[in-house]
């Protein structure tokens, strides 16, 4: 099992820059063979948390994106009906059918049943569980307690192998306390300059270290300003590759161009109204 310097490595090797409490988290993750739930605002890097797991462990990312409505058939399994149709007709008569047709050979996989039937563990991101309901959440939690499920026509199917499970929530309501007493727990905030100036280096091609360090802090100071939509790690990137797509080694040499392109980082209306030249010209002004 690697220890948490040896974790903060291989995800910076694989282009994520965690904190020490988050690869503590991910270290003891792996030890205990337990879920770890990763909570924190929308654009934080979540989600890319067990992209790059996947990477590090070079296996496969299994994904399942909650939303309301969620259920067992879209989530776990569900049966290929048209196939068990056209069998009842082609065996019409046949004691047996029945259970021919509730078998594998007529079992469609999703998600979660895929995740503990792969030969090799892979990583099982549940994004966004806040968005799915009471009911699924606690449907999960046989899965996330035994590593196990239950299907009527088949029994209980235990997992071949365990998956290093990821689920991800942005806040929108509360979990229940059973969810989260399975889960190990980490909440993943704005990242600070220093850490944000490493992701920009690390993720965009041409990005000088100067560059990088500006663009760092002028999005801090964007972050508190009162905005209806704070940009995240991924807005960052993006306008960060955008200055250096336009050849703009430092911001206070174009400070035209940075205004304009802060549509890369500001996503409504009334955030894009507030934050206007003045303003830019304020916080360029506090960015050395």
């Amino acid at each position: 099992m690697k220890g948490r310097d040896e974790i903060a490595q291989s995800l910076s090797a694989s282009g994520y820059i965690a904190d020490a409490d988050l690869a503590t988290a991910i270290s003891l993750m792996q030890l205990l063979r337990r879920p770890l739930l990763l909570e924190g605002e929308a654009g934080v890097g979540k989600t890319e948390v067990a992209k790059t797991l996947a990477k590090v462990h070079a296996t496969e990312l299994i994904r399942l994106q909650c939303y309301e409505g969620l259920d067992q058939s879209s989530a776990l399994y569900e049966w290929n009906y048209q196939r068990q149709l056209l069998a009842i007709q082609a065996h019409r008569g046949t004691d047996s059918i029945e259970d021919q047709v509730f078998s594998e050979k007529y079992l469609l996989e999703r998600p979660l049943l895929a995740a503990i039937r792969r030969p090799k563990a892979p990583v099982l991101l549940i994004d966004e569980i806040d968005r799915a309901d009471d009911e699924f959440e606690a449907f999960l939690l046989e899965l996330l307690s035994d590593f196990q499920v239950s299907i009527p026509e088949l029994g209980t199917i235990p997992a071949v192998t365990i998956p290093h499970v990821v689920l991800t929530s942005n806040g929108t309501r509360e979990l229940s306390d059973a969810l989260r007493r399975r889960c190990l727990y980490h909440y993943v905030d704005y990242p600070d300059v220093d850490r944000e100036t490493r992701i920009i280096l690390a993720r965009v091609t041409g990005a000088s270290p100067s560059l990088a360090l500006q663009i760092a802090r002028m999005v801090e100071g964007v972050r508190k300003e009162e905005l209806r939509k704070v940009p995240g790690v991924a807005e960052t990137l993006d306008w960060a590759a955008a200055l250096v797509g336009l050849d703009i080694r430092d911001l206070h040499d174009a400070p035209e161009t940075v205004h304009e392109t802060l549509v890369c980082l500001l996503k409504t209306h009334e955030d894009r109204a507030r934050v206007t030249s003045e303003v830019t010209q304020r916080l360029l002004g506090k960015v050395a």
